[in-house]
């Protein structure tokens, strides 16, 4: 557990969490990451470091950006991280920062409707991964859909339109 007052280190790399849309006719595009207004409309009083590394839907994340990901969260070990991602290769860049996770918890996470929408389930998801990232033991984490799983033993289930444990 981290001491309460440790910053959290919060990289955003794009994902439907930070989408645009203009209308029923326009194809997205993912925007200035809105986090940050999130975080203030919750009222959340921890320090944060929100670094905006990406702006991807994560189906575009390729190996440079996975690396550069890693690059950022290996610059601040010991802190604890929170990284919003794009549900669709979320379990791979989790793959990829498993090494990092030894003495911190590294939480990814993202919505399927973006925190723009009244409806969305983005603040919600992000405030189970600022208790996830200041509570749980070391290791890498995904938190979706009131869950917290850890990364090596979740899939996303597109049919459910959720993230469920590996069977």
């Amino acid at each position: 557990m981290i001491k309460s007052r440790d910053p959290i280190l919060v990289l955003t790399t794009g994902g439907t969490i930070d989408k645009l849309y203009f209308d029923a006719l326009s194809e997205y595009r993912i925007g200035e990451s809105i986090l940050a207004r999130v975080l203030d409309a919750a009222r959340v009083t921890h320090p944060v470091e929100i670094v905006e590394l990406l702006r991807k839907d994560s189906l575009d994340l390729d190996d440079a950006d996975r690396a550069l990901i890693v690059e950022r969260v290996a610059a601040a070990p010991g802190r604890p991280v929170v990284i919003t991602h794009g549900t669709d290769t979320m379990t791979q860049t989790a793959a990829a920062l498993a090494p990092l996770a030894q003495d911190r918890a590294v939480v990814l996470v993202g919505a399927l409707a973006p925190a723009r929408f009244a409806e969305s389930d983005a603040p919600f998801n992000l405030g189970m991964a600022f208790a996830t990232a200041q509570i749980a033991p070391p290791g890498v984490y995904i938190t979706m859909n009131g869950t917290v799983f850890r990364a090596a033993e979740v899939v996303k289930d597109r049919a459910q339109g959720a993230f469920v444990a590996m069977p």
